[in-house]
């Protein structure tokens, strides 16, 4: 470590330095494109830029538990006698997640020497034992510190100049790293001296960029960033470092799932599982998307000493009243740990209509007799019910409701309210249509589509809006205008790149307006079938067919993606979860 001239003698220094280039009748005089005076590598400047440019070491603490120095990867760890090879920055989220699957338990790291690390100057050493690793971090600060300044950094590349003690050009550099700048800084001789090519770029912490024109600006532009943010340099791994301002802003930012329940070291993740909790400014917090008074609680946080502290509290929903410890936040999720083996975990969902934590059920009912609604998707127990794509739901006042083909209509009755697992549902009684008869928990709801899943039990359900025909949409009113334009033959149709045109030859296929599509050869009728096009959020334009049929006409069946339209040809594509992909081609005759 370099030995620093005390103010007094560096004053002297320099006043010795230009009184001997005054007398000194030839010398390289130093062209460095700003006028600025150089940094004596002795200075307090240059031990700020030795500091702005070292290597930060704590990003590694899970390991090492010193900020001071980092280790080389790769490098094989034991942790709670997993064994676990560090790659990259990114498997220490391995060491993490192992020691987060039990709170109260005891973590034992342990490092497979020997290792190589890296100091806050970039030169390495190698590490034979646990006691060596140990003497060294115990050089760094109490508490994992370092001297090194992270809430600034140098923007490259940067050109500096270097000369001896008379004044005398002895080098040009351009540095395209924190490791080159510190590198030329700690191999200068405690008499030399460097100059930058000014003007040169800084970056804030927050992201803002600085300007510096000269040397007095650079030391005090320095100077001030040392302190203004928190480097993250102690060794509670869990704590992300984030303030209460910042945990509020982050909760009402988006709804939130529920991924794991642990109360009293009871696992309850269960029946809470995906449920959507939303919270308020104004320190409302609603569960399981509805905003009745039984849903409805109050959320508020604490800054502590030991971090930042959330608290919530329901009248009915006791495995959510908690005060517990945030103790991580990151990668869209939040942990919240209070002690006696509670802990409940948050996933962040921005994909999800936050109207779905806003709305209660006598919103939600107005919402559904609105417009009639079209199902997309039924799923009972893993199994799709492929006869009931494009039926239309028409939800009726007194709880009356009626399901349709366009031909036949089935009747039934409806009802919002909570499920078993307090989760806000639309409860369906169709006698007729077992299908569709069940308690249907409402998961995702955008202006086009309401979305009903139950994983556990593999029950899903998709419904698309369908007002005055679609009329506000132009791209859906032109091509069921061109489909009922006419008598169209298939002219392709393939099953995984598998040609199966031969087996719709001779068939016309005639669009109705009824949502009727009517098969005939040579004029003689064989099958009718269901035929729509609708607009979805997430899938775009699709061409819904239906034919109930056990013939060949059945495997058309199915919600198609739109691919292009004429008044001629119209194109059709379905991609599976496999990633094999049917084609359905029509052309006019």
């Amino acid at each position: 470590m370099k030995k620093f001239l005390n103010n007094l003698m560096r004053a002297a220094l320099v006043v010795l330095i230009f009184s001997l280039a005054s007398c000194q009748e030839e010398f390289e005089k130093i062209d460095t494109g700003s006028g600025n005076e150089s940094i004596a590598a002795s200075s307090s400047t240059a031990l700020l830029i030795e500091n702005t440019s070292s290597l930060d070491g704590s990003f590694d603490n899970i390991v090492d538990g010193a900020s001071c120095f980092a280790l080389n990867f790769p490098y094989t760890v034991d942790v709670n006698g997993i064994q676990v090879t560090i790659d990259s920055e990114s498997d220490l989220d391995v060491i993490e997640e192992i020691f987060d699957e039990l709170i109260d338990d005891d973590d034992i790291l342990e490092i497979h020497f020997p290792v190589t690390i890296t100091l806050a100057d970039f030169s390495e050493i190698t590490i034979n034992n646990m006691d060596e690793l140990e003497a060294l971090a115990r050089e760094c600060l109490e508490g994992g510190d370092d001297d090194d300044i992270e809430c600034i950094d140098f923007v490259y590349p940067i050109t500096l100049y270097t000369f001896n003690f008379e004044n005398q050009q002895t080098g040009q550099f351009t540095v395209e790293s924190d490791r080159g700048l510190r590198r030329l800084f700690e191999e200068l001789d405690d008499d030399g001296f460097v100059s930058f090519d000014f003007p040169i770029t800084m970056k804030k912490y927050d992201g803002t960029e600085l300007t510096i024109n000269s040397n007095e600006e650079l030391a005090a532009a320095l100077e001030m960033a040392k302190n203004q943010c928190d480097e993250d340099d102690d060794n509670d791994y869990n704590d992300d470092d984030f303030s209460k301002e910042e945990l509020d802003a982050y909760l009402t930012a988006c709804p939130w799932e529920v991924r794991q329940v642990i109360r009293n070291e009871v696992d309850n993740t269960e029946q809470y599982f995906e449920q959507l909790l939303a919270f308020m400014a104004d320190g409302t917090v609603m569960f399981g998307g509805g905003a009745n008074a039984s849903l409805a609680g109050t959320w508020s946080t604490t800054a502590t000493e030991a971090g930042v502290y959330l608290s919530l509290n329901f009248e009915m929903l006791t495995d959510f009243n908690i005060e517990g410890q945030v103790y991580e936040l990151e990668d869209d999720s939040i942990k919240l740990y209070q002690n006696s083996g509670n802990r409940i975990v948050f996933k962040k969902r921005c994909d999800i209509d936050d109207s779905v934590g806003e709305t209660d059920p006598n919103t939600l009912r107005a919402i559904l007799q609105e417009c009639e609604w079209v199902i997309k998707k039924v799923k009972n127990q893993g199994e799709e019910v492929e006869r009931l794509l494009g039926y239309e739901f028409k939800f009726m006042a007194e709880g009356l409701v009626t399901l349709s083909n366009g031909v036949n209509t089935i009747e039934g009755t409806w009802d919002i309210g909570l499920n078993s697992q307090m989760v806000l549902s639309v409860m369906i009684t169709m006698g007729d249509e077992p299908g569709v008869s069940f308690e249907w928990p409402v998961r995702e709801l955008t202006q086009s589509r309401l979305k009903f899943r139950i994983e556990e039990t593999d029950h899903e359900m998709v419904l698309l809006r369908e007002c005055n025909e679609s009329a506000d949409d132009a791209d859906v009113a032109e091509i069921k205008n061109i489909a009922l334009g006419g008598t169209w033959n298939v002219a392709l149709y393939s099953e995984s790149e598998v040609d199966m045109t031969v087996d719709y030859a001779g068939m016309d296929f005639t669009f109705g307006a009824d949502y009727q599509v009517a098969v005939a050869v040579n004029a003689d009728p064989i099958a009718d079938g269901l035929w729509r096009v609708l607009r979805d959020s997430e899938d775009g334009l699709k061409f819904f067919i239906n034919f109930d049929t056990t013939d060949n006409l059945a495997d058309l069946t199915d919600d198609w993606q739109i691919v292009s339209v004429t008044t001629t040809r119209i194109e059709l594509k379905d991609v599976s979860d496999d990633g094999s992909m049917d084609v359905l081609v029509f052309e006019k005759l």
